[in-house]
């Protein structure tokens, strides 16, 4: 059995917030992925590995239920959460609590993901993966809507800039023409 990847997957509002204040995802509501993306994303997930704020902010909203919650319960499977402090954490019987290294984190989603793909659903993680290598693919799906405040999609002050090659036909350094007017 092969290795899956390790992908940061996730919507992004024009302005560049993952998630709105408090970790809220209701802003999503109304926003399409292209045909087919869902799909193709779940085919491939094995497990995640999100962060204590955004699981916390999931099961105040959905008590025992926040493993549930990827692709809005359409996708089942091993959910790690991973946090300094898993004694005061909201127990649910889908979320196994990690308290070690991103890296060992890593790892050990990728090895219950058993070849299929582990994704990474915080963005302090994703953050702490990029500085660190460890992501494989990273696929963001703009939406048509400003937050103005929220969660950042990628805050990390001096560091290199990060580049990464568009995956599809043609130049991968070609920038992507999204054209948008006030709805």
């Amino acid at each position: 059995m092969g290795k899956g990847k390790v992908r940061w997957h996730l919507m992004m509002s024009l302005d560049g917030f993952a998630a709105g204040p408090g970790h809220s995802m209701d802003w999503m509501a109304g926003v399409k992925a292209g045909p087919g993306v869902v799909q193709e994303s779940i085919a491939g997930l094995g497990a995640v590995l999100g962060g204590r704020s955004g699981y916390d902010a999931l099961a105040e909203r959905y008590p025992g239920r926040a493993s549930k919650q990827p692709y809005g319960g359409a996708w089942s499977g091993p959910v790690f959460v991973l946090t300094h402090h898993p004694e005061d954490a909201i127990p649910d019987p889908g979320v196994t609590f990690l308290n070690c290294d991103v890296a060992e984190a890593v790892e050990i989603g990728l090895a219950a993901a058993e070849g299929k793909d582990l994704e990474l659903h915080s963005q302090d993680i994703a953050r702490q993966c990029v500085e660190r290598d460890l992501i494989d693919e990273f696929r963001v799906h703009l939406a048509p809507v400003m937050l103005g405040s929220g969660v950042r999609l990628f805050d990390c002050p001096g560091i290199e800039p990060v580049r990464w090659a568009r995956i599809h036909d043609g130049d991968p350094a070609e920038a992507v023409d999204l054209r948008y007017r006030r709805a």
